[in-house]
């Protein structure tokens, strides 16, 4: 954690010069000075966590993350400990997603499935799980310069917060996420229900009660939806739905219309754009928002356009 030093200014370092000079001054005491008061803590970052932290489009993988760091440095859960909490809260991934049987939920960098517990509080955002319930429940934190890969999930979806214990806690739709410190691999929901408090999150913040599969984006379609999203600047293709780490991968980023490389079966974007089902931008067309869209099985995509 960052801490923040007092320099005093040329004005003041002048005035007191000038106050020494003083006949009436008293005499310089034998005792040592007292030392600083230590600086407070960085405030919380509440909304608008993107004022203080990179929400960067993408995977941790398109973006070329480390090997072995956030994300990927507990790739068979358990809670990190000593210098693995350092290495881990280098950046965290949060990806949109299939999450087991329960339908569509939130997956960090290495498919582990993410939770929210209901004695929690998503307004104001606020963490209750502390101390030995952390460790069962590994609190998903980054540190004071790390960064959030999106995928499938809207920027304003996503904030920040500081737990009691000092370190940064990422929350969706306002309710801070969590792992299971039980789940050993991608796809595993061992934490669903637990304790009847502690459920996997939805992309928005809802918890998802099981069995259900919300429709993959509400954007789809003719785009209407989409309309008042402002244009993407960058967006990734997939060549496998949920913007998977093992699918091939083409970077977007300008206006012109781009023809594709891949079979496209999703796209991650921080904007709306376009796609059609001909090179050159022409055929049918279909417009989506900023949260991309996690399945394009049904649609042939071979030109994209992000403005």
């Amino acid at each position: 954690m960052r801490r923040m030093f007092w320099r005093p200014s040329a004005a003041l370092v002048m005035a007191v010069a000038l106050l020494a000079a003083c006949g009436d001054t008293e005499p310089a005491s034998d005792a040592p000075a007292a030392a600083p008061a230590p600086s407070a803590p960085a405030s919380a970052p509440a909304s608008g966590a993107s004022n203080s932290f990179e929400l960067v489009t993408g995977t941790a993988k398109t973006n070329e993350a480390a090997a072995g760091t956030g994300d990927w440095a507990l790739m068979n859960g358990g809670a990190p400990v000593g210098d693995q909490i350092t290495v881990s809260e280098r950046w965290v991934q949060l990806t949109a997603g299939k999450v087991g049987d329960l339908g569509r939920g939130v997956t960090n960098g290495a498919g582990l499935t993410l939770y929210r517990f209901d004695k929690d509080s998503a307004d104001p955002s606020r963490s209750t799980c502390n101390d030995d319930c952390a460790k069962t429940w590994p609190p998903v934190t980054v540190d004071e310069d790390g960064r959030a890969f999106l995928a499938g999930l809207k920027k304003s979806a996503v904030t920040f917060i500081r737990r009691d214990d000092g370190r940064i806690q990422a929350t969706v739709g306002g309710w801070p996420v969590y792992r299971f410190a039980q789940d050993a691999k991608a796809g595993q929901t061992k934490g669903q229900g637990v304790g009847g408090t502690w459920f996997a999150v939805s992309p928005t913040g809802e918890k998802l009660a099981g069995g259900e599969q919300p429709a993959e984006q509400g954007n789809q379609g003719n785009g209407q939806q989409a309309d008042d999203v402002a244009p993407a600047k960058s967006a990734f293709l997939f060549s496998q739905p949920d913007f998977s780490d093992t699918a091939a991968t083409q970077g977007v980023k300008g206006g012109e219309c781009q023809d594709v490389a891949l079979s496209v079966k999703s796209i991650s974007a921080d904007g709306r754009f376009f796609v059609w089902d001909k090179k050159g931008c022409k055929g049918q067309r279909r417009q989506f928002g900023d949260e991309g869209v996690a399945n394009l099985a049904d649609f042939d995509t071979k030109s994209i356009r992000l403005r």
